[in-house]
């Protein structure tokens, strides 16, 4: 399953964005290091079915109103200060948790109410464009030091064996979550051998492979309570930056769950479908305030956004039956399977099952009853049909 990682400074409300995501129990309170060890629960992104556009009678009942919500991990890290990569607060605790997150949401405290080590403050009493950038510099460091370690054994290997950059440094990285892949994509934009790299160098090829790595969007949390002029310029920034209040999709999911509203993470608005007392009214019309103004409660974009924009996925639905779009069992359209943009129909088979990738023979494309072949590249949106030869 595709992980997440949310990440950011003590008290900036991490842990408040994964319950709202994933409704899980976890502890939430004002104070640094609520969140000692790493929590994971399942996330979904949120995407359209195919079964509207397909004109399925009934819907497929894999699907609420025509949206499907496809599972991914979300890894609540340990709240993370400056110099965590030297060891300072939970660093080593959280930088050994990230390693199995392929995108970063980067939680951020727009409201200005606490400090760089996550101490209350009052709102509007710290800079949150100062914590934008920190969390960057965390990881690249944290990559730098596994690298600057063992850069002359690894470079004396490297001159004398004649072996291939990206191999070594790949193998010095594996444990870090950094892909071969990844390693190839730095070292191109390096303009020198690494032989020859300075201190300096060493760092700039650290930053990139974090970028490649662990690609960062921005969740300007605490919405609900910080000043415009924040938000204004968090929005500014040349960044992915998503405004976001964990605390009222909490609300919105919990009033959903008790029969009180129907709401879908994501939507812009929500229905009252039943009583309420004063103190719920007031609550849900200050939250019906914030959704007019940004559009939802950011959460459900955050996740969207990092599969979708940050790692470039798409959601693509194997079927047995191509004409009624169902599994052996009749299921319509059982299985949603988030893929990388560029993966084949072959790919798609070995998802499924290894062996049905072994013996791929031809895939169909049910929307336009077509036979494609293995290098076919999947469509967002893609019904598709695995024939092997067993």
């Amino acid at each position: 399953m595709l992980s997440i990682g949310l990440a950011g400074k003590p008290n900036a409300g991490k842990s408040t964005f994964f319950k709202a995501a994933t409704l899980a129990d976890v502890e939430i309170a004002n104070y640094p290091f609520t969140t000692i060890d790493a929590n994971h629960g399942v996330s979904y992104v949120r995407v359209k079915c195919p079964c509207v556009e397909l004109g399925i009678e009934g819907g497929c009942g894999r699907c609420i109103n025509g949206s499907r919500f496809v599972p991914v991990e979300l890894i609540d890290v340990a709240g993370l200060v400056p110099d965590a990569h030297l060891g300072r607060g939970l660093g080593n605790e959280f930088l050994d948790s990230l390693r199995l997150a392929e995108v970063v949401i980067h939680v951020l405290d727009a409201s200005g109410s606490t400090d760089a080590e996550g101490n209350p403050v009052g709102i509007g009493n710290y800079d949150p464009l100062k914590d934008v950038e920190f969390l960057k510099r965390e990881i690249s460091m944290w990559l730098f030091g596994i690298l600057e370690r063992n850069w002359t054994k690894l470079m004396r290997q490297y001159t004398s064996e004649k072996a291939k950059p990206e191999q070594i440094i790949y193998e010095q990285l594996g444990g870090a979550g950094v892909s071969d892949k990844d390693v190839r994509w730095a070292l191109s934009r390096m303009d020198s051998d690494p032989a020859t790299w300075s201190e300096d160098d060493l760092r700039r090829f650290a930053e990139l492979l974090r970028q490649s790595s662990k690609p960062m969007i921005i969740a300007a949390n605490k919405i609900d309570l910080a000043p415009r002029e924040n938000i204004r310029r968090l929005m500014e920034l040349d960044e992915i930056v998503v405004p976001v209040s964990g605390a009222a999709e909490i609300a919105l999911r919990m009033a959903d769950k008790a029969g009180v509203i129907r709401y879908l993470p994501g939507d812009p608005d929500f229905e009252i479908v039943g009583e309420l007392n004063r103190a719920q009214k007031a609550g849900l019309d200050k939250i019906r305030v914030l959704l007019k103004e940004y559009g939802s409660t950011g959460v459900q974009e955050c996740i969207n956004r990092a599969v979708f924009d940050l790692l470039d996925y798409i959601t693509v639905y194997p079927v047995e039956d191509e004409n009624k779009f169902t599994d052996r069992d009749g299921v319509v359209l059982p299985d949603a399977f988030l893929m990388k943009r560029g993966s084949t129909a072959r790919d798609l088979a070995y998802r499924v099952h290894t062996e049905l990738g072994e013996s791929f023979l031809f895939a169909i494309d049910a929307r336009r009853k077509l036979r494609v072949g293995e290098k076919y590249e999947l469509k967002d949106g893609d019904v598709i049909k695995i024939v092997a030869t067993k």
